[in-house]
């Protein structure tokens, strides 16, 4: 009969210490990568804020300058107030468009992703696998159909083709909703209509208060999809005075002709970039609540 032979004392500390050193070599090794991948990504940002601040002559310079001398604070005064870069006019614009076409994804994919969760109809599945399969049609395959029925409209000129098709709902955001709803136990909303309440006030009394970090996750990723957007705005625009931040960045950047004026440009950026950095660092903790909830598997 074999009998296990008990592990003294020191055997089990010598067990112990490489376990931990094993767990914080790998430890250190993860974060040395995170470190490395994140000084990557940053080394763009840090070139940008860089030559905002730099003169033109010292922009492209062998070696690259990157302390600049002096610093021209005055960049940033001189670029949002250039006549060529109206940034009052066109972050109206930007806000205008962001803020009306979040609202109609918000709510017009909350009432689709409700039916989908907890309503019982005939052909609810087969809808919403025709709803996922548009996902895999590349946003190229519609752009000139949908370009010629605004056409015939006469809505091209307008933000109207850029804010309508959003308020009948997108295919991600009534899937990332949906899913999130499944989540939520029937009980209560089964409760709900023994007490007499209908669709209506299930929905917008009981499901969107549980949902919230959801519809945040919805709400963020579709501003930020629209505060950049710069193919939509492109194609559906036509006079400047609607241009976006985006397209007016882009208008900016063709005044100069041959040569283009990099510290304004990088400081016009700059504005650009900041309110949707601040945005994100203020819904941060509900955001990444909403997206790690959202991954949870319905029933």
């Amino acid at each position: 009969m074999n009998r296990t032979i008990p592990q003294t004392t020191d055997q089990q500390t010598k067990r112990r210490s490489g376990m931990w050193t094993r767990r914080l070599s790998g430890e250190l090794l993860a974060h040395t990568l995170l470190i490395i991948v994140a000084v990557l990504f940053l080394v763009p940002f840090l070139w940008l804020v860089i030559t905002s601040l730099k003169q033109k002559s010292q922009v492209f310079t062998d070696p690259l300058v990157w302390i600049p001398d002096p610093i021209m604070w005055s960049n940033y005064p001189k670029a949002l107030t250039s006549p060529s870069f109206p940034f009052v006019r066109l972050l109206s614009n930007t806000i205008f468009y962001t803020v009306t076409s979040t609202l109609g994804v918000v709510i017009s994919s909350t009432v689709v992703a409700y039916a989908f969760a907890r309503m019982d109809f005939r052909g609810r599945d087969t809808l919403f696998g025709i709803t996922l399969a548009t996902l895999m049609l590349p946003g190229i395959v519609t752009l000139i159909p949908t370009y010629v029925l605004f056409s015939t409209l006469g809505l091209v000129g307008s933000y109207a083709p850029l804010i309508l098709p959003v308020w009948f709902g997108t295919a991600f955001n009534i899937f990332l909703l949906r899913q999130f709803m499944m989540t939520i136990p029937f009980d209560l909303t089964d409760a709900a209509r023994v007490d007499g309440a209908g669709d209506g006030v299930i929905l917008w009394r009981v499901m969107v208060p549980l949902i919230r970090p959801a519809l945040l996750v919805v709400a963020i990723f579709h501003f930020l999809y629209t505060w950049n957007d710069f193919m939509g705005p492109l194609i559906y625009l036509s006079d400047s005075n609607d241009f976006p931040l985006v397209l007016g960045l882009y208008s900016f950047r063709g005044r100069f002709g041959g040569s283009v004026d990099w510290p304004l440009m990088m400081s016009a950026s700059i504005a650009i970039i900041v309110p949707v950095v601040l945005l994100f660092f203020v819904a941060q903790r509900s955001f990444i609540e909403g997206v790690t909830l959202t991954g949870l598997k319905g029933a």
